[in-house]
């Protein structure tokens, strides 16, 4: 994974809730920049499912912390939703 481009793309997404599709599904997606930029959290769950994303990025220290999950599903997450919503 590029932490550079996963970190242009979570940044890009857009704060708070949003409607997104991720695989062909429906989540509802909740993004927070907190102290001063220093952390972006990320919490997605499926609507009418039980898949969920969740993760905590630090940005000034390009250290990604996934949340019970790999961080090859995060990051499959971030770039699929980038590029559908932010284009």
């Amino acid at each position: 994974m590029d932490i550079k481009r996963f970190e242009a793309q979570l940044r890009a997404l857009p704060e708070g809730a949003s409607d997104v599709h991720f695989r062909g599904r429906r989540y509802l997606l909740r993004k927070e920049t907190l102290l001063g930029g220093r952390l972006i959290k990320c919490y997605a769950e499926e609507l009418g499912g039980n898949d969920f994303v969740s993760l905590n990025y630090y940005p000034g220290l390009e250290l990604l912390k996934p949340c019970e999950m790999p961080a090859a599903k995060v990051a499959a997450f971030v770039e699929e939703v980038f590029s559908t919503a932010c284009r």
